[in-house]
């Protein structure tokens, strides 16, 4: 339990991206903003390559390493103080392994699954071993799910190309993980209306806010993720959070950050007055 002087404390076991507007990075600014005390055991080292079209050059962090960095933090605070973990992009088959059998053991009240499937740049058969083992083996841990327009139609099986294909899909990835589910149609469904659909045991709830522009914001989803770990890690239920969440991410949206990448990054400070 937090007092007003103990933060809620969130963990993210994520991969970090050179440029701060994804990743772990995003992941901390946005338990920072709000309110809970981030740490983070990096699973990978990703930088965009200028010279590539901004792909990505992506390092594997040893496993040992990764196991280390959970051990030492759950060690340090404790089931009683870290219950919530927000999972980022693991990268390859070995670190979901390792960050499986260490979550397993630990068991987090809340566990946060951004599902990182497909990484820009990586060989092809590699990244679907890795979506491979991602839904077999951290999907079922997971107790809340925040799949992208493509990471739905994968881990749903279905084509989403409407609103209602969306809900549908929603309640399919509830159905198979017993997650509660945000699924995000963000900028890919047709309208003026960017489209999320949360799905939990209790229900549906569709969130809509205007789109701010038609082009994915770097950042988004991990940004989305962390503040619904953060939320839940204050005590939110998974619907508040979801919403708690989405206005965040839209606030950072329409003050997002540009450079010379082809895309901007979202700035986790959108709803500080």
């Amino acid at each position: 339990m937090t007092s007003a002087k103990t933060p809620a404390i969130t963990l993210t076991i994520a991969g970090s991206e050179a440029t701060g507007g994804a990743g772990a990075q995003a992941d901390l600014k946005t338990f920072q903003e709000l309110g809970t005390f981030g740490i983070v055991a990096l699973t990978c080292i990703v930088s965009f390559d200028p010279k590539d079209n901004w792909n990505h050059r992506f390092v594997p962090v040893e496993t040992q390493v990764i196991a280390d960095q959970i051990e030492a933090t759950f060690s340090n605070y404790g089931p009683e103080l870290l219950d919530t973990v927000k999972l980022g992009m693991m990268g390859s088959p070995a670190t979901i392994s390792t960050v499986s059998a260490a979550l397993q053991e630990r068991q987090p009240k809340n566990l946060v699954l951004d599902p990182v499937l497909i990484c820009k740049g990586q060989e092809p058969g590699h990244a679907l071993d890795t979506d491979n083992a991602l839904k077999a083996e951290l999907l079922p841990k997971a107790t809340f799910v925040t799949p992208n327009h493509f990471e739905t139609e994968q881990l749903s099986g279905m084509t989403v190309e409407s609103v209602e294909d969306l809900k549908a899909a929603a309640v399919e990835i509830h159905r198979i993980s017993g997650a509660a589910v945000l699924a995000k149609g963000g900028v890919r469904l047709a309208g003026s209306e960017a489209v999320d659909v949360f799905v939990d045991a209790h229900g549906m709830e569709v969130l809509s806010a205007p789109k701010i522009g038609e082009h994915a914001v770097s950042g988004a989803g991990c940004s989305l993720a962390a503040a619904v770990a953060a939320e839940l890690a204050k005590g939110a239920t998974p619907l508040d959070a979801a919403r708690r969440a989405k206005a965040f991410v839209t606030e950072g949206i329409k003050q997002r950050v540009a450079g010379n990448t082809p895309f901007d990054a979202l700035w986790q400070g959108g709803l500080r007055p």
